[in-house]
């Protein structure tokens, strides 16, 4: 077995979500020992931003007509997309950022979909699991209730157009500690960081026992 590893935080060591991967990686090798894992970080490595425009559009263009840019972009998303196709799980930690997805999964998206046929269920059945966090708390009755823009596409992206067998774990209140305004939240902020480890683990050892 072979699973892909995604992180895109740009943080570091001292990011929350590559710490839940962490975890979840741990628990999948322990129930699973012989997987290997494949890994991109494109946080640290961020993929071209204008990688996206060149490949998509180099579709019109005959192949000898194309520029060496629009051949590189198209390689490229053809690499992505067959890293996903050839997975066969996921773990996959993706931040949340200025209440979206970042831009560096969004051009990882865009030219994964770019390098595969239209709609491809590159993860179609296969067991996945999606780790995200935000600094602050965003669920029902929070002053920005309504602001994540994040998780409901990562659930649209990765479980209905990719066909993940997906299980989403969320850990809320990462800049608690950091930021002094939310020094009010330090046990809620303890409560849920706990939670998102437990559920790293459970959701990596029952997809890896599968």
């Amino acid at each position: 077995m072979a699973i892909l590893r995604i992180d895109a935080s740009i943080l570091g060591p001292n990011s929350a979500s590559s710490a839940l991967a962490d975890i979840a990686e741990t628990a999948w090798l322990e129930t699973a020992p012989d997987t290997k894992i494949v890994r991109r970080h494109i946080g640290n490595e961020p993929l071209p931003s204008n990688a996206w425009q060149l490949a998509a559009t180099a579709g019109w263009v005959p192949e000898a007509d194309r520029t060496d840019a629009q051949k590189q972009a198209v390689a490229l998303a053809a690499e992505l997309a067959a890293e996903l196709r050839d997975a066969d799980g996921a773990i996959l930690a993706l931040p949340f950022y200025n209440y979206g997805v970042s831009q560096h999964v969004k051009t990882w998206f865009d030219l994964a979909m770019a390098g595969g046929e239209n709609g491809e269920k590159y993860l179609d059945g296969k067991p996945v699991v999606v780790l995200t966090t935000r600094g602050g708390s965003y669920g029902p009755g929070t002053p920005r209730e309504g602001w994540d823009h994040n998780t409901d596409y990562l659930r649209r992206v990765v479980g209905d157009i990719w066909g993940a067998d997906l299980t989403l774990v969320e850990r809320e209140f990462t800049l608690v500690g950091q930021n002094p305004a939310l020094d009010q939240f330090t046990d809620i902020a303890a409560g849920m960081k706990d939670a998102a480890h437990k559920a790293a683990d459970e959701a990596a050892r029952k997809h890896a026992a599968r």
